[in-house]
């Protein structure tokens, strides 16, 4: 995951760096830096960050074809966009 697709994930939820933080179990300024480029995050971290974000209804676009993206998941029948657990 890029950091841009990290941002723009979150502002498709409309998800804090703060909300993001609680949902996936790491700190803000993990996210803060990350999403700065001010460093790497580790393979643990940017899984749970996924998760989170992929369990609160985006998929993340790999950057093969015409490059990184983000998108709002196809909401199923009962599903409540940005609710996870």
């Amino acid at each position: 995951m890029l950091p841009e697709q990290c941002r723009a994930a979150r502002g498709l939820l409309n998800w804090t760096q703060e909300h993001l933080a609680v949902i996936a179990g790491v700190s803000r300024s993990t996210i803060k830096d990350f999403e700065c480029n001010r460093h790497v995050i580790h393979r643990a971290t940017e899984s749970l960050l996924i998760r989170a974000l992929e369990e609160g209804g985006v998929r993340l676009i790999p950057a093969e074809g015409e490059g990184p993206g983000v998108r709002l998941a196809c909401r199923c029948a009962g599903a409540q966009p940005g609710m996870v657990g």
